[in-house]
Protein backbone atom coordinates (compact mmCIF):
# COMPACT_ATOMS: atom_id res chain seq x y z
CA UNK A 1 0.00 0.00 0.00
CA UNK A 2 1.40 3.60 -1.19
CA UNK A 3 1.69 6.39 1.28
CA UNK A 4 -1.43 8.05 -0.82
CA UNK A 5 -3.40 5.48 -0.29
CA UNK A 6 -2.89 5.23 3.20
CA UNK A 7 -3.54 9.17 3.71
CA UNK A 8 -6.85 9.14 1.97
CA UNK A 9 -8.05 6.16 4.57
CA UNK A 10 -6.45 8.58 7.04
CA UNK A 11 -8.89 11.46 6.15
CA UNK A 12 -11.82 8.44 5.85
CA UNK A 13 -11.46 7.56 9.50
CA UNK A 14 -11.43 10.78 10.77
CA UNK A 15 -14.65 11.26 9.55
CA UNK A 16 -16.14 8.30 10.10
CA UNK A 17 -15.23 8.89 14.17
CA UNK A 18 -17.50 12.15 13.85
CA UNK A 19 -20.49 11.08 11.91
CA UNK A 20 -20.63 7.59 12.84
CA UNK A 21 -19.85 5.84 9.96
CA UNK A 22 -19.01 7.74 6.70
CA UNK A 23 -17.09 7.33 3.12
CA UNK A 24 -15.59 8.98 0.67
CA UNK A 25 -13.59 8.04 -2.85
CA UNK A 26 -10.09 9.72 -3.83
CA UNK A 27 -10.52 12.66 -4.74
CA UNK A 28 -10.75 13.76 -8.71
CA UNK A 29 -9.17 17.41 -8.40
CA UNK A 30 -10.55 18.70 -11.68
CA UNK A 31 -14.32 17.03 -10.76
CA UNK A 32 -13.80 18.39 -7.26
CA UNK A 33 -13.10 21.81 -8.70
CA UNK A 34 -10.07 22.01 -7.19
CA UNK A 35 -6.17 22.61 -8.00
CA UNK A 36 -3.25 19.95 -7.57
CA UNK A 37 -1.69 20.26 -4.07
CA UNK A 38 -4.82 21.85 -2.21
CA UNK A 39 -7.48 20.04 -0.39
CA UNK A 40 -10.38 19.02 -2.58
CA UNK A 41 -13.55 19.54 -0.70
CA UNK A 42 -15.71 16.15 -1.43
CA UNK A 43 -19.25 14.87 -1.12
CA UNK A 44 -19.64 11.95 1.77
CA UNK A 45 -20.35 8.60 0.16
CA UNK A 46 -21.69 6.37 2.61
CA UNK A 47 -23.10 7.46 5.83
CA UNK A 48 -26.19 6.11 8.73
CA UNK A 49 -28.98 8.09 10.80
CA UNK A 50 -30.52 6.30 13.87
CA UNK A 51 -34.70 7.14 14.69
CA UNK A 52 -35.67 6.37 18.39
CA UNK A 53 -39.33 4.62 18.97
CA UNK A 54 -41.19 7.28 18.38
CA UNK A 55 -44.03 6.15 21.39
CA UNK A 56 -45.30 3.74 23.47
CA UNK A 57 -49.17 5.56 22.87
CA UNK A 58 -51.96 4.07 21.12
CA UNK A 59 -53.24 7.72 20.35
CA UNK A 60 -49.91 8.35 18.81
CA UNK A 61 -50.00 9.25 14.52
CA UNK A 62 -46.38 9.35 13.87
CA UNK A 63 -44.53 10.98 9.97
CA UNK A 64 -41.31 9.82 9.18
CA UNK A 65 -39.56 11.94 6.67
CA UNK A 66 -36.12 11.61 4.67
CA UNK A 67 -34.46 13.90 2.33
CA UNK A 68 -30.94 14.54 0.87
CA UNK A 69 -30.37 18.23 -0.50
CA UNK A 70 -29.02 18.23 -4.27
CA UNK A 71 -24.65 18.48 -3.87
CA UNK A 72 -22.31 19.19 -6.69
CA UNK A 73 -20.42 16.34 -7.13
CA UNK A 74 -22.28 13.20 -5.86
CA UNK A 75 -22.48 10.47 -7.43
CA UNK A 76 -24.87 9.56 -10.14
CA UNK A 77 -26.17 6.81 -8.33
CA UNK A 78 -27.58 5.91 -4.95
CA UNK A 79 -29.83 4.54 -2.02
CA UNK A 80 -31.03 6.04 1.36
CA UNK A 81 -33.16 3.09 3.09
CA UNK A 82 -34.30 3.25 6.89
CA UNK A 83 -35.64 0.19 7.89
CA UNK A 84 -37.03 -0.73 11.20
CA UNK A 85 -34.05 -1.98 14.01
CA UNK A 86 -35.91 -5.09 15.37
CA UNK A 87 -36.04 -6.01 11.87
CA UNK A 88 -32.38 -5.55 10.90
CA UNK A 89 -30.23 -9.02 9.57
CA UNK A 90 -26.89 -8.87 10.17
CA UNK A 91 -25.22 -9.72 6.90
CA UNK A 92 -22.88 -12.96 6.47
CA UNK A 93 -19.55 -12.33 7.36
CA UNK A 94 -16.64 -11.93 5.39
CA UNK A 95 -19.14 -10.41 2.41
CA UNK A 96 -17.79 -7.51 0.45
CA UNK A 97 -19.45 -4.02 1.12
CA UNK A 98 -20.99 -4.75 -2.60
CA UNK A 99 -22.06 -7.85 -1.88
CA UNK A 100 -23.95 -6.88 1.92
CA UNK A 101 -25.70 -3.86 -0.13
CA UNK A 102 -26.65 -6.24 -3.00
CA UNK A 103 -28.15 -8.71 -0.01
CA UNK A 104 -30.33 -6.09 1.39
CA UNK A 105 -31.35 -3.97 -1.16
CA UNK A 106 -29.46 -1.33 -0.51
CA UNK A 107 -26.64 -1.48 -3.43
CA UNK A 108 -29.35 -1.43 -5.86
CA UNK A 109 -30.18 1.95 -8.12
CA UNK A 110 -33.44 3.28 -7.40
CA UNK A 111 -35.85 0.96 -10.27
CA UNK A 112 -33.74 -2.50 -9.33
CA UNK A 113 -33.99 -1.55 -5.50
CA UNK A 114 -38.53 -1.01 -5.85
CA UNK A 115 -38.16 -4.43 -7.31
CA UNK A 116 -36.04 -6.06 -4.71
CA UNK A 117 -38.05 -4.76 -1.49
CA UNK A 118 -41.35 -5.71 -3.32
CA UNK A 119 -42.63 -2.12 -3.78
CA UNK A 120 -43.15 -2.85 -7.34
CA UNK A 121 -43.07 0.77 -8.41
CA UNK A 122 -41.08 2.59 -10.61
CA UNK A 123 -39.76 5.73 -9.70
CA UNK A 124 -42.24 7.42 -12.35
CA UNK A 125 -45.07 5.44 -10.45
CA UNK A 126 -43.98 6.27 -7.36
CA UNK A 127 -44.24 10.03 -8.35
CA UNK A 128 -47.75 9.50 -10.18
CA UNK A 129 -49.27 8.09 -6.75
CA UNK A 130 -47.87 11.38 -4.83
CA UNK A 131 -49.35 13.70 -7.07
CA UNK A 132 -52.86 12.46 -6.48
CA UNK A 133 -52.14 12.67 -2.87
CA UNK A 134 -51.82 9.18 -1.51
CA UNK A 135 -49.24 9.03 1.48
CA UNK A 136 -47.04 6.11 1.67
CA UNK A 137 -47.76 4.16 5.34
CA UNK A 138 -44.56 2.58 7.03
CA UNK A 139 -43.93 -0.97 6.56
CA UNK A 140 -43.70 -2.96 9.39
CA UNK A 141 -43.46 -6.65 8.26
CA UNK A 142 -41.13 -9.68 9.32
CA UNK A 143 -39.62 -9.28 6.03
CA UNK A 144 -37.86 -6.44 7.07
CA UNK A 145 -38.47 -4.71 4.26
CA UNK A 146 -37.55 -0.75 3.82
CA UNK A 147 -40.39 1.41 6.29
CA UNK A 148 -38.94 4.67 4.12
CA UNK A 149 -36.59 4.56 0.88
CA UNK A 150 -35.56 7.98 -0.63
CA UNK A 151 -35.46 7.67 -3.98
CA UNK A 152 -33.83 10.84 -5.44
CA UNK A 153 -31.92 14.00 -4.12
CA UNK A 154 -34.36 17.34 -3.48
CA UNK A 155 -37.37 15.63 -3.02
CA UNK A 156 -38.09 14.54 0.43
CA UNK A 157 -40.75 11.35 1.02
CA UNK A 158 -43.00 10.76 3.85
CA UNK A 159 -44.06 7.56 5.03
CA UNK A 160 -47.18 6.97 8.63
CA UNK A 161 -47.50 4.87 11.30
CA UNK A 162 -50.20 4.92 14.08
CA UNK A 163 -49.60 4.08 17.40
CA UNK A 164 -47.75 2.25 19.51
CA UNK A 165 -46.14 -0.14 17.11
CA UNK A 166 -44.31 2.51 15.03
CA UNK A 167 -40.30 0.89 15.59
CA UNK A 168 -37.24 2.34 15.85
CA UNK A 169 -35.49 3.08 12.38
CA UNK A 170 -31.67 2.17 11.29
CA UNK A 171 -31.05 3.61 8.06
CA UNK A 172 -27.71 4.15 5.50
CA UNK A 173 -27.40 6.24 2.47
CA UNK A 174 -24.81 5.68 0.01
CA UNK A 175 -23.60 7.49 -2.90
CA UNK A 176 -25.90 10.67 -4.43
CA UNK A 177 -28.50 9.96 -1.82
CA UNK A 178 -25.59 9.96 1.09
CA UNK A 179 -24.06 13.78 1.36
CA UNK A 180 -26.22 15.71 3.59
CA UNK A 181 -28.69 12.88 4.18
CA UNK A 182 -31.43 14.20 7.15
CA UNK A 183 -34.44 12.36 8.34
CA UNK A 184 -37.07 13.20 10.83
CA UNK A 185 -40.04 11.70 13.03
CA UNK A 186 -42.92 13.90 13.95
CA UNK A 187 -45.74 12.33 16.37
CA UNK A 188 -48.66 13.89 17.40
CA UNK A 189 -50.51 12.52 20.71
CA UNK A 190 -54.19 13.86 21.42
CA UNK A 191 -54.36 12.55 25.06
CA UNK A 192 -52.86 11.84 27.59
CA UNK A 193 -49.00 11.73 29.50
CA UNK A 194 -46.98 13.56 26.69
CA UNK A 195 -49.70 14.88 24.71
CA UNK A 196 -48.96 17.47 22.01
CA UNK A 197 -46.44 17.32 19.08
CA UNK A 198 -43.22 15.54 19.40
CA UNK A 199 -40.39 15.94 16.94
CA UNK A 200 -36.77 14.70 16.55
CA UNK A 201 -34.45 14.63 13.80
CA UNK A 202 -32.64 10.91 13.74
CA UNK A 203 -29.16 11.62 14.38
CA UNK A 204 -25.87 9.62 13.78
CA UNK A 205 -24.52 6.86 15.87
CA UNK A 206 -21.87 7.95 18.52
CA UNK A 207 -19.95 7.21 21.66
CA UNK A 208 -20.80 9.79 24.45
CA UNK A 209 -24.25 12.36 24.99
CA UNK A 210 -25.01 14.64 27.39
CA UNK A 211 -28.72 15.35 28.27
CA UNK A 212 -29.32 18.94 30.78
CA UNK A 213 -33.20 19.37 31.19
CA UNK A 214 -34.42 15.15 31.96
CA UNK A 215 -36.23 14.53 34.92
CA UNK A 216 -37.06 11.67 37.74
CA UNK A 217 -40.14 13.70 39.20
CA UNK A 218 -43.22 12.22 40.11
CA UNK A 219 -45.00 14.45 37.18
CA UNK A 220 -42.37 13.10 34.43
CA UNK A 221 -42.06 10.28 32.39
CA UNK A 222 -38.73 10.33 30.77
CA UNK A 223 -36.77 7.81 28.96
CA UNK A 224 -33.50 7.64 27.65
CA UNK A 225 -33.67 5.94 24.14
CA UNK A 226 -30.94 4.23 23.02
CA UNK A 227 -30.06 2.51 19.43
CA UNK A 228 -27.50 0.45 18.54
CA UNK A 229 -27.05 -0.21 14.31
CA UNK A 230 -24.07 -2.84 14.26
CA UNK A 231 -23.74 -6.37 14.31
CA UNK A 232 -22.66 -6.99 18.08
CA UNK A 233 -23.88 -5.54 20.95
CA UNK A 234 -23.60 -2.30 22.62
CA UNK A 235 -22.61 -1.70 26.28
CA UNK A 236 -23.98 1.82 28.04
CA UNK A 237 -23.36 3.19 31.11
CA UNK A 238 -26.13 6.04 32.53
CA UNK A 239 -24.76 8.76 35.21
CA UNK A 240 -27.39 10.97 36.50
CA UNK A 241 -26.06 14.45 38.04
CA UNK A 242 -28.85 16.08 40.31
CA UNK A 243 -28.97 19.57 42.22
CA UNK A 244 -26.39 17.72 44.75
CA UNK A 245 -24.01 15.96 42.33
CA UNK A 246 -23.98 12.51 40.80
CA UNK A 247 -27.29 10.32 42.15
CA UNK A 248 -27.24 6.48 42.79
CA UNK A 249 -27.85 4.35 40.25
CA UNK A 250 -28.81 0.57 40.72
CA UNK A 251 -28.80 -0.59 37.45
CA UNK A 252 -27.50 2.27 35.22
CA UNK A 253 -24.12 0.38 34.39
CA UNK A 254 -23.38 -2.03 31.95
CA UNK A 255 -26.44 -1.95 30.22
CA UNK A 256 -26.81 -3.93 26.90
CA UNK A 257 -28.05 -3.04 24.11
CA UNK A 258 -28.37 -6.21 21.44
CA UNK A 259 -27.42 -5.87 18.26
CA UNK A 260 -29.66 -3.90 15.18
CA UNK A 261 -31.97 -2.76 18.28
CA UNK A 262 -33.24 -0.28 20.11
CA UNK A 263 -33.89 -0.34 23.84
CA UNK A 264 -36.25 2.77 26.02
CA UNK A 265 -35.00 2.91 29.64
CA UNK A 266 -37.43 4.53 31.82
CA UNK A 267 -34.66 6.86 34.09
CA UNK A 268 -36.77 6.82 37.18
CA UNK A 269 -36.28 2.97 37.43
CA UNK A 270 -32.28 3.93 37.85
CA UNK A 271 -32.61 6.05 40.49
CA UNK A 272 -34.87 5.93 44.17
CA UNK A 273 -34.25 10.03 43.98
CA UNK A 274 -36.98 12.36 42.53
CA UNK A 275 -35.68 15.41 40.78
CA UNK A 276 -37.02 17.78 38.70
CA UNK A 277 -34.25 18.63 37.19
CA UNK A 278 -31.70 16.02 36.34
CA UNK A 279 -28.55 15.83 33.94
CA UNK A 280 -28.09 12.44 31.61
CA UNK A 281 -24.84 11.47 30.54
CA UNK A 282 -24.39 8.65 28.48
CA UNK A 283 -21.24 6.82 28.01
CA UNK A 284 -20.58 3.81 25.65
CA UNK A 285 -18.35 1.36 26.72
CA UNK A 286 -17.96 -1.01 23.73
CA UNK A 287 -19.73 -0.11 20.28
CA UNK A 288 -21.79 2.97 19.49
CA UNK A 289 -25.64 3.80 19.82
CA UNK A 290 -27.71 6.23 18.78
CA UNK A 291 -29.42 8.52 22.10
CA UNK A 292 -32.79 10.92 22.55
CA UNK A 293 -34.14 11.30 25.78
CA UNK A 294 -37.99 11.66 25.37
CA UNK A 295 -39.35 14.13 28.42
CA UNK A 296 -42.97 13.62 28.91
CA UNK A 297 -45.25 15.52 31.54
CA UNK A 298 -48.58 14.86 33.07
CA UNK A 299 -49.76 18.32 32.84
CA UNK A 300 -47.54 20.32 29.87
CA UNK A 301 -46.57 17.90 27.21
CA UNK A 302 -44.11 16.59 25.96
CA UNK A 303 -41.24 16.55 23.39
CA UNK A 304 -38.07 15.21 22.39
CA UNK A 305 -34.86 16.35 24.19
CA UNK A 306 -31.87 16.36 22.11
CA UNK A 307 -28.09 16.14 23.18
CA UNK A 308 -26.39 18.85 24.16
CA UNK A 309 -23.45 20.29 22.35
CA UNK A 310 -20.17 19.14 23.28
CA UNK A 311 -19.36 20.47 26.98
CA UNK A 312 -17.70 24.03 25.62
CA UNK A 313 -16.88 27.46 27.32
CA UNK A 314 -19.90 29.15 24.93
CA UNK A 315 -23.04 28.01 24.05
CA UNK A 316 -25.63 29.14 21.81
CA UNK A 317 -29.17 28.15 22.42
CA UNK A 318 -31.04 28.99 19.05
CA UNK A 319 -34.63 30.02 18.56
CA UNK A 320 -36.82 30.38 21.81
CA UNK A 321 -40.45 31.09 20.50
CA UNK A 322 -41.50 34.40 20.55
CA UNK A 323 -44.46 33.75 22.97
CA UNK A 324 -42.44 31.82 25.37
CA UNK A 325 -44.62 31.88 28.19
CA UNK A 326 -41.32 30.45 30.41
CA UNK A 327 -38.60 29.72 30.21
CA UNK A 328 -36.13 27.09 31.82
CA UNK A 329 -32.37 26.89 32.16
CA UNK A 330 -30.97 23.90 32.97
CA UNK A 331 -26.95 23.70 33.07
CA UNK A 332 -24.36 21.86 33.83
CA UNK A 333 -20.28 21.76 34.18
CA UNK A 334 -18.59 18.44 34.43
CA UNK A 335 -15.33 18.16 36.70
CA UNK A 336 -15.00 19.96 40.28
CA UNK A 337 -14.91 23.50 38.98
CA UNK A 338 -17.56 26.27 39.67
CA UNK A 339 -18.18 28.62 36.79
CA UNK A 340 -20.33 31.57 36.79
CA UNK A 341 -21.75 31.96 33.26
CA UNK A 342 -23.01 35.18 31.63
CA UNK A 343 -26.06 35.09 30.29
CA UNK A 344 -27.16 37.12 27.00
CA UNK A 345 -30.21 36.88 24.58
CA UNK A 346 -29.66 37.83 21.13
CA UNK A 347 -32.83 39.61 19.83
CA UNK A 348 -33.80 41.17 16.67
CA UNK A 349 -32.11 44.31 18.10
CA UNK A 350 -28.71 42.83 19.26
CA UNK A 351 -27.46 41.66 21.90
CA UNK A 352 -29.13 42.41 25.53
CA UNK A 353 -28.47 40.91 29.24
CA UNK A 354 -31.82 39.85 30.86
CA UNK A 355 -32.80 41.50 33.81
CA UNK A 356 -31.76 39.87 37.20
CA UNK A 357 -29.98 37.25 35.33
CA UNK A 358 -26.73 38.45 33.74
CA UNK A 359 -24.59 36.01 35.61
CA UNK A 360 -25.61 32.60 36.66
CA UNK A 361 -23.58 30.46 39.07
CA UNK A 362 -22.87 26.68 38.55
CA UNK A 363 -21.09 24.27 40.90
CA UNK A 364 -18.91 21.70 39.92
CA UNK A 365 -20.68 19.00 38.96
CA UNK A 366 -23.79 19.84 40.14
CA UNK A 367 -26.82 20.37 37.93
CA UNK A 368 -28.27 23.89 38.14
CA UNK A 369 -31.61 25.38 37.08
CA UNK A 370 -33.29 28.52 36.33
CA UNK A 371 -36.04 30.46 35.67
CA UNK A 372 -36.01 33.12 33.10
CA UNK A 373 -39.87 33.53 32.63
CA UNK A 374 -40.93 35.29 29.49
CA UNK A 375 -37.70 35.85 28.26
CA UNK A 376 -38.33 36.85 24.99
CA UNK A 377 -41.57 39.12 25.50
CA UNK A 378 -42.95 38.83 22.08
CA UNK A 379 -39.93 39.19 20.02
CA UNK A 380 -37.37 36.40 18.20
CA UNK A 381 -34.39 34.96 21.00
CA UNK A 382 -31.76 32.58 21.50
CA UNK A 383 -29.48 32.25 24.54
CA UNK A 384 -25.76 32.82 24.46
CA UNK A 385 -23.67 31.64 27.52
CA UNK A 386 -20.57 32.23 28.31
CA UNK A 387 -18.03 31.00 30.93
CA UNK A 388 -14.92 33.41 32.14
CA UNK A 389 -12.19 33.54 29.26
CA UNK A 390 -14.31 30.06 27.83
CA UNK A 391 -12.33 27.75 30.34
CA UNK A 392 -15.20 25.99 31.73
CA UNK A 393 -16.82 23.26 29.66
CA UNK A 394 -20.72 23.17 30.10
CA UNK A 395 -23.98 21.68 28.66
CA UNK A 396 -27.04 23.31 28.43
CA UNK A 397 -30.65 23.24 27.60
CA UNK A 398 -33.60 25.21 27.93
CA UNK A 399 -37.24 23.81 28.47
CA UNK A 400 -39.98 26.24 27.43
CA UNK A 401 -43.81 26.42 27.62
CA UNK A 402 -46.26 28.07 25.73
CA UNK A 403 -49.69 28.59 26.21
CA UNK A 404 -52.24 29.55 29.02
CA UNK A 405 -51.92 27.99 32.42
CA UNK A 406 -53.99 24.58 31.92
CA UNK A 407 -53.53 24.54 28.29
CA UNK A 408 -49.42 24.71 27.91
CA UNK A 409 -47.25 22.38 25.87
CA UNK A 410 -43.77 21.95 26.11
CA UNK A 411 -40.29 22.07 23.67
CA UNK A 412 -36.81 21.61 24.77
CA UNK A 413 -33.83 23.56 23.06
CA UNK A 414 -30.56 21.82 23.74
CA UNK A 415 -27.31 24.05 23.30
CA UNK A 416 -26.66 23.65 19.36
CA UNK A 417 -23.48 22.82 16.81
CA UNK A 418 -23.29 25.50 14.06
CA UNK A 419 -24.59 25.72 10.52
CA UNK A 420 -21.13 25.92 9.04
CA UNK A 421 -21.84 24.75 5.75
CA UNK A 422 -25.25 23.19 5.65
CA UNK A 423 -28.27 21.61 7.31
CA UNK A 424 -32.01 20.78 6.95
CA UNK A 425 -35.20 20.96 8.57
CA UNK A 426 -37.68 18.63 7.21
CA UNK A 427 -41.63 17.76 7.52
CA UNK A 428 -42.44 21.66 6.82
CA UNK A 429 -45.62 23.00 6.33
CA UNK A 430 -46.95 26.05 4.71
CA UNK A 431 -48.70 27.35 7.90
CA UNK A 432 -47.13 26.74 11.32
CA UNK A 433 -43.31 26.70 10.65
CA UNK A 434 -41.26 29.11 11.98
CA UNK A 435 -37.43 28.96 10.78
CA UNK A 436 -35.05 30.71 13.23
CA UNK A 437 -31.24 32.17 12.79
CA UNK A 438 -28.97 33.52 14.79
CA UNK A 439 -25.33 34.81 14.01
CA UNK A 440 -24.27 36.14 17.43
CA UNK A 441 -20.52 36.99 16.69
CA UNK A 442 -19.96 38.31 13.23
CA UNK A 443 -23.19 39.25 10.60
CA UNK A 444 -23.84 36.52 7.90
CA UNK A 445 -25.17 35.99 4.72
CA UNK A 446 -27.50 32.84 4.44
CA UNK A 447 -29.36 30.97 1.36
CA UNK A 448 -32.47 29.25 2.26
CA UNK A 449 -33.73 26.84 0.41
CA UNK A 450 -37.80 25.12 0.17
CA UNK A 451 -37.46 22.03 -1.86
CA UNK A 452 -40.16 20.00 -3.97
CA UNK A 453 -43.04 18.91 -1.35
CA UNK A 454 -43.81 15.27 -0.75
CA UNK A 455 -46.75 15.33 -2.89
CA UNK A 456 -45.79 17.94 -5.66
CA UNK A 457 -44.82 21.80 -5.72
CA UNK A 458 -41.59 23.75 -7.48
CA UNK A 459 -38.28 24.24 -4.96
CA UNK A 460 -37.98 28.02 -4.37
CA UNK A 461 -34.61 29.50 -3.18
CA UNK A 462 -33.84 33.06 -1.08
CA UNK A 463 -31.48 34.74 0.42
CA UNK A 464 -30.99 36.51 3.90
CA UNK A 465 -28.28 38.69 5.42
CA UNK A 466 -28.33 38.45 9.45
CA UNK A 467 -27.25 40.88 11.43
CA UNK A 468 -24.34 40.41 13.94
CA UNK A 469 -25.44 39.58 17.53
CA UNK A 470 -29.10 38.99 16.47
CA UNK A 471 -31.99 36.60 15.84
CA UNK A 472 -34.35 36.68 13.16
CA UNK A 473 -37.37 35.00 12.67
CA UNK A 474 -37.01 34.58 8.80
CA UNK A 475 -40.05 34.39 6.52
CA UNK A 476 -38.59 31.08 4.70
CA UNK A 477 -39.83 30.31 1.28
CA UNK A 478 -42.53 28.10 0.41
CA UNK A 479 -42.26 26.14 -2.53
CA UNK A 480 -44.75 27.00 -5.50
CA UNK A 481 -47.41 24.62 -5.83
CA UNK A 482 -47.18 22.81 -2.19
CA UNK A 483 -48.91 19.51 -1.92
CA UNK A 484 -47.58 17.80 1.27
CA UNK A 485 -44.20 18.50 3.29
CA UNK A 486 -41.22 19.65 2.54
CA UNK A 487 -37.79 20.27 3.58
CA UNK A 488 -35.93 23.81 4.37
CA UNK A 489 -32.40 24.04 3.77
CA UNK A 490 -29.86 26.41 5.32
CA UNK A 491 -26.26 27.36 3.76
CA UNK A 492 -24.04 29.63 4.88
CA UNK A 493 -22.98 31.85 2.14
CA UNK A 494 -20.67 33.98 4.39
CA UNK A 495 -19.99 35.21 7.92
CA UNK A 496 -21.23 33.52 11.38
CA UNK A 497 -20.74 31.34 13.09
CA UNK A 498 -24.52 30.63 12.44
CA UNK A 499 -26.74 28.74 14.49
CA UNK A 500 -30.77 28.05 13.44
CA UNK A 501 -33.88 25.98 14.80
CA UNK A 502 -37.03 25.26 13.26
CA UNK A 503 -40.37 24.99 15.03
CA UNK A 504 -43.43 23.30 13.89
CA UNK A 505 -46.89 24.51 15.63
CA UNK A 506 -50.89 23.89 15.28
CA UNK A 507 -53.46 24.22 17.71
CA UNK A 508 -55.61 21.19 18.90
CA UNK A 509 -58.61 21.97 21.63
CA UNK A 510 -57.12 25.45 22.34
CA UNK A 511 -53.87 23.60 23.47
CA UNK A 512 -50.73 25.20 21.32
CA UNK A 513 -48.85 22.18 20.13
CA UNK A 514 -45.36 22.47 19.18
CA UNK A 515 -42.13 21.02 18.78
CA UNK A 516 -38.22 22.88 17.85
CA UNK A 517 -35.63 21.53 16.58
CA UNK A 518 -31.96 22.53 16.27
CA UNK A 519 -30.57 22.41 12.23
CA UNK A 520 -26.84 20.87 13.02
CA UNK A 521 -24.57 21.30 10.19
CA UNK A 522 -24.99 17.85 8.40
CA UNK A 523 -21.51 17.31 7.67
CA UNK A 524 -22.38 16.29 4.12
CA UNK A 525 -18.63 17.21 2.50
CA UNK A 526 -15.28 16.44 3.97
CA UNK A 527 -12.01 18.00 2.87
CA UNK A 528 -9.46 15.46 1.97
CA UNK A 529 -5.72 16.29 0.89
CA UNK A 530 -4.69 15.85 -1.87
CA UNK A 531 -1.56 12.87 -2.77
CA UNK A 532 0.64 15.72 -3.40
CA UNK A 533 0.27 17.79 -0.42
CA UNK A 534 0.15 14.69 1.57
CA UNK A 535 3.59 13.64 -0.15
CA UNK A 536 5.07 16.84 0.14
CA UNK A 537 4.12 17.08 3.96
CA UNK A 538 5.64 13.32 4.17
CA UNK A 539 9.25 14.51 2.72
CA UNK A 540 9.94 16.83 5.41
Amino acid sequence: MNRTTLSLIAGATALAAVTGFAAVSAPDPEAAGQRTGAAATLPVERTGLLCPMPSTSDLAETTYTSFTPVTEGADDKGTAVLRSAAQQSAPDEGASGDEESEKDGEGASGDEESEKDGEGASGDEETEKDEKGEKGAAKDDKGGKPVLQLKEPGKPVAAEADGADAPALVGTADGRLASGWTAQQTTEVTAGTGRGLQGVACSAADTQFWFPGASTADSRTDYIHLTNPDDSAAVVDIELYGKDGELETTVGEGITVKPRSAEPVLLSTLTAEKQTDVTVHVVVRSGRVGAAVQALDDETGGDWLPASADPSGRLVLPGIPKDAKAVRLVAFTPGDADVDLTVRLAAPSGLITPAGNETLHLKGGMTAAFDLGELTRGEAGSLVLTAPDGSVPVVAAVRVLRGEEGKQESAFIPAARPVETRATALDNTAKGTTLSVTAPEGGAEIEVTASAGTQGGTPQTKTYSIKSGTTQDIEAPVPAGLKGSYALTVETRSGGPVYASRTLATTEGGVPYFTVQPLPDDRGVVAVPDASEDLSVLQR
